[in-house]
């Protein structure tokens, strides 16, 4: 609440709105990298330290990339906003299940804050589910110091409410600030990582781990990657749209030729983010849990669900294409599209208005569903073959690389659209004051 205050004072004295917006964003972030550094109480740091680093590398090193850094700290952030994300993914494979959830869906606004509200609630079981788990096996590793009933109310309780305290920042960035929020936070996470693991590779080179000339090709294959990435993300297939010759409030407008510019990779930075959430939730806990209660068993899943392992690379590059799909199929809808054409007294040179047209649309964006998924996973895949190859301490290209180039580009997007319209503003006060005259 305070910072919708301060929002609302700042926005009262006089700032624009993109000045509002982007330092809302600005303190969001302050706020999210600071409490990253707070820690949980009641445990012992020398041997948790010990303990992290003893599995940075793998599952728990990506888990602790999302929530940058709070999870190697074990901050009150250390769950990140990975609870929020696995809900959502729930809670969208059940509205498309549901009836009565995707006639919510179909209220419009309404229906949408009553999804995020069920939305909100299962993040919370979740957000607790991990808490306890991560609370037993830190006390299960000799890490808490008093291992009581305090210790496990007090941990799940603060890695619980930093879980829903993230989810209300990012949720109040989308609203008030620039971007998604929840993508903002994910990438200032990510952002904050770039120092630590490029002077890690440094180190390496320095201490002749890492030959000069591979530090170059990594480079050249970062620069390649981000610019075959923002390639990618700006190009698109135009449908050529034409307008019938049509009369109007008694005016005769003649017939127009547009397009219907459709993305190859509509679904963004949300199939590898998806993708990597359903990954790590039970490869987390198999790590964790693998070598307590006599679940040796999940020591053999941990690790063939670690970076690098086949299994991990089949099941990623599995969710990425999926979700590619079932997330364009929410934000797409052909047979919408066609009829809106219709409507509007459109049509595609040589295909029938109304169903032949969905179809036709519904052909095209699957076969370019299919290109940006394959994209996406090769993109993703690329740090696996360069930590296995290179042993590379950083997860250059992949998804963060991608996160990254996708939030900024958007980033960058939404404040020309803020510019453009303040522009368009100025010149219609202009136009009044003309016509005033």
């Amino acid at each position: 609440m305070a910072i919708g205050n301060l929002g609302a004072s700042i926005k009262s004295n006089g700032f624009t709105e993109l000045k509002y917006r982007l330092l809302f964003l600005l303190i969001a972030i302050v706020i999210f990298r600071v409490g990253s550094y707070i820690p949980v109480p009641g445990l012992n740091p020398l041997r948790l330290q010990d303990l992290f680093r003893s599995q940075q590398n793998g599952i728990v090193g990506l888990f602790n990339m999302f929530s940058g850094g709070a999870l190697m700290r074990f901050s009150v952030f250390a769950l990140g906003i990975m609870p929020y994300i696995s809900a959502s993914i729930i809670l969208q494979l059940v509205t498309v299940l549901s009836p009565s959830l995707s006639e919510l869906r179909k209220e419009g606004e309404a229906g949408q804050r009553k999804i995020n509200k069920y939305t909100r609630y299962a993040t919370l079981v979740l957000a607790t589910f991990q808490a306890v788990g991560i609370a037993k096996m830190l006390a299960a590793n000799g890490i808490a110091i008093a291992p009581g009933i305090s210790y496990y109310f007090t941990t799940t309780i603060t890695l619980v409410t930093g879980t829903m305290f993230l989810m209300w920042l990012g949720e109040q960035v989308t609203e008030r600030g620039i971007g998604n929020g929840i993508s903002m936070l994910i990438f200032a996470g990510i952002v904050a990582g770039l120092p630590s693991a490029l002077g890690k590779t440094l180190e390496q080179v320095r201490e002749n781990q890492l030959q000069i000339i591979v530090l170059l090709l990594i480079l050249a294959a970062v620069i390649g990657v981000v610019a075959f990435v923002v390639f990618v993300e700006r190009a698109q297939r135009r449908i050529t749209i034409n307008y019938a010759r049509r009369m109007q409030g008694g005016k005769i407008y003649s017939a127009q030729s547009t397009h219907l510019p459709l993305k190859i990779n509509m679904a963004g930075v949300i199939p590898p983010i998806f993708a990597s959430s359903i990954i790590l939730f039970p490869a987390t806990l198999a790590q964790w849990f693998g070598n307590t209660n006599g679940m040796h068993w999940l020591s053999t899943v941990s690790v063939s669900l670690q970076q690098g392992q086949p299994l991990h690379m089949l099941l990623f590059s599995a969710g990425i294409i999926f979700f590619c799909f079932f997330y364009t199929a929410l934000v797409f809808n052909p047979k919408e599209t066609a009829d809106n054409l219709k409507k509007s007294g459109a049509f595609i040179p040589g295909i029938r208005p109304g169903d032949q047209t969905a179809r036709y649309i519904d052909s095209v964006m699957t076969r370019l569903t299919l290109a940006g998924a394959i994209y996406v996973t090769l993109v993703c895949l690329l740090p696996e073959f360069m930590i296995l190859t290179w042993n590379v301490p950083f997860y250059f290209g992949g998804t963060s690389l991608l996160i990254i180039v996708v939030v900024v580009m958007d980033f960058m997007a939404q404040v020309q659209a803020h510019m453009m319209s303040f522009q368009y503003e100025s010149l219609l006060k202009k136009a009044n004051l003309r016509g005033g005259n």
